[in-house]
């Protein structure tokens, strides 16, 4: 039987120009970004190489590449293309990907608006 197990990565904070107003696209703003993966880790586990199974630091770095660049529209473009970028790795099968704009232009006082996607493959 092949086992799911996990690995968490939660608030990844990066500086990105995402947003539909003009002043989103020009000042910017911090994004935060939760990633669970869901995948095998018992190779890892067994070897104790890094090189089985994904490297969390690279990960990081990756992500951030993404919302600090090309800008979006949405937040759930930004989430999308996380995902894509997570799912390249043939042994992730599942990435839920949150992203936090605690800085979005609301009227209303709020802690923070978030959009969550959850892809995977057939």
């Amino acid at each position: 039987m092949d086992f799911l197990d996990e690995i968490t990565l939660t608030g990844l904070t990066v500086f990105g120009h995402h947003g539909v107003f003009d002043h989103e696209r020009r000042d910017g703003q911090q994004f935060t970004i939760d990633l669970t993966l869901a995948l095998p880790l018992r190779d890892a586990a067994v070897s104790d190489d890094v090189a089985d199974t994904v490297h969390y630091g690279e990960l990081a770095d990756r992500v951030a590449g993404i919302v600090a660049g090309e800008p979006v529209n949405l937040i759930e473009t930004l989430a999308e293309r996380i995902a894509d970028a997570v799912l390249e790795d043939d042994r992730v099968r599942l990435v839920t990907v949150t992203v936090h704009k605690p800085h979005a232009p609301i009227a209303q006082d709020f802690a923070d608006v978030s959009v969550t996607v959850r892809r995977g493959r057939a």
